[in-house]
């Protein structure tokens, strides 16, 4: 192997021992903790937009179950006031 392959394997080498001395230091640290805490923050935004969301269409769909059954009592009404 040439001189020029192990001066990039050790240049690599080199890198990845002070990137995991980056990786792990405190400033690193505060700042991966402040994404996991806004990673957080817009979960729960998420989950309490979807509970709206699901409440708002539980109270369409009550209420168009509602709107049928009354449809359905007038038909019924029609339907005998027919045949009478």
């Amino acid at each position: 192997m040439s001189w020029s392959k192990w001066v990039c394997f050790a240049g690599g080498v080199l890198f990845g021992t002070a990137g995991v001395k980056a990786l792990g230091s405190r400033d690193a640290r505060k700042a991966y903790t402040q994404v996991t805490a806004a990673a957080l923050r817009a979960k729960d935004c998420v989950l309490d937009a979807a509970t709206k969301v699901r409440e708002g269409a539980e109270d369409v769909y009550e209420d168009a179950k509602r709107i049928n059954a009354e449809r359905a009592a007038a038909e019924d009404a029609a339907v005998i006031e027919d045949r009478a």
